[in-house]
């Protein structure tokens, strides 16, 4: 650990941000590997992704992680990372141990709120724990929808989201049945019990900083350029996946997810059927890019979900994943990629059952 002095000299001269700049430039070793798409357009995205999970970190790191001072932060539809569900908003920020909060909100009406406070990181140990959780299944919700959660080590009363000593930051999910006509939850997060006001910004955190969204940007690029590289063996299939392995990376311990890799030719559907709905809170599907980002959902039909699926009569489901629209309701837009990764959810259910897929012609397709 460098002493102050060294520190501040590095901060005074620049050194610290000459190796941070190095450390970004050698992001561009990860999305130039062997194993990733190695033509313009999926090189171009990955890029950009670089560019949004940039923004993002610097955001959270320089801007919202006083633990003493917490603020939550909203990713937004910019910033798109492992999957990230077009049906949700996610909100986080860091917190303290040491320390006790209290989150004050309203839920309005959005369908779906989860709270969990999280151990580790993307950029320390490529790991993120679920340490607590609570969803508005279990909150006590006042009837004009108002609540607090207690967040802290120390068990409380009524609602509250545990701790641990090694928990350092929350997540919060919203998710929604339909954006159009859900009013989002509003929440804030404060530490009890003080009335002081945040310390300037120093150079150890500036130095820190740098240090930690580098991490951050290796450790998130890799894992998930990993983990799109091990679905290709199941191309154009959704089998489950390893529901440790998601709830060790910040999965939501309410939901059993598949995820798979998808490419298509331009004459080319991808048919999915669901032939058995379980009992659920939702479902949805999503398709995503090379890396992990899920598609434009604000201008295509990149994903369905349990209220904005059109059903047969027996109750299934069947949605196609095509270039262009077949005629049929559950059509899913590729949105001009040509190859990509997918993802499955069933959230809140009963079981978990299969969900079938097959590769046709368009030609060749009956609606």
């Amino acid at each position: 650990m460098p002493d102050t002095t060294t520190i501040d000299q590095d901060i005074i001269d620049g050194s610290a941000w000459r190796d941070f700049c190095d450390e970004l430039k050698s992001l561009a070793d990860i999305i130039t590997r062997e194993d990733t798409p190695n033509d313009a357009f999926n090189r171009a995205e990955g890029f950009r992704y670089l560019t949004r999970l940039l923004r993002n970190s610097l955001n959270a790191t320089m801007e919202y992680s006083d633990e003493e001072f917490p603020e939550l932060q909203s990713l937004g539809h910019m910033v798109k990372l492992g999957a990230d569900n077009p049906d949700n908003i996610y909100q986080g920020c860091r917190l303290n141990p040491n320390y006790d909060y209290k989150i004050i909100g309203n839920r309005n009406s959005v369908f779906y709120l989860s709270f969990s406070s999280i151990s580790g990181s993307y950029g320390s140990n490529a790991k993120m724990i679920v340490d607590g959780f609570i969803d508005n299944g279990e909150l006590a919700i006042n009837e004009d929808g108002s609540f607090e959660i207690i967040v802290s080590v120390n068990q409380h009363e009524g609602n509250w989201l545990p701790l641990t000593s090694a928990t350092k930051s929350i997540n919060i999910r919203q998710t929604f049945l339909n954006r159009s006509q859900e009013k989002p939850a509003d929440l804030r997060i404060a530490r009890i019990g003080t009335d002081d006001k945040p310390a300037p910004f120093t150079a150890q955190q500036m130095h820190d900083g740098l240090k930690q969204v580098s991490q951050y940007m290796h450790g998130t690029v890799n894992l998930f350029a990993d983990w799109s590289a091990s679905f290709k063996p199941d191309i154009n299939t959704l089998p489950p996946a390893d529901q440790a392995y998601c709830q060790s990376i910040g999965g939501d311990p309410n939901i059993f997810y598949f995820h798979s890799y998808w490419e298509l030719a331009e004459d080319e559907a991808l048919v999915i059927e669901a032939k058995t709905i379980p009992e659920c809170s939702t479902w949805n599907f999503q398709l995503d890019n090379y890396w992990m980002e899920s598609l434009d959902y604000r201008h295509h039909q990149i994903t369905l979900n349990k209220h904005t699926a059109s059903y047969n009569d027996d109750g299934s489901v069947r949605l196609i994943v095509a270039h262009q629209d077949p005629g049929d309701p559950n059509w899913v837009d590729t949105a001009g990629h040509l190859l990509g990764t997918m993802c499955w959810r069933w959230i809140g259910a009963t079981d978990h059952p299969p969900v079938e897929t097959q590769v046709i012609k368009i030609k060749d397709l009956t609606l």
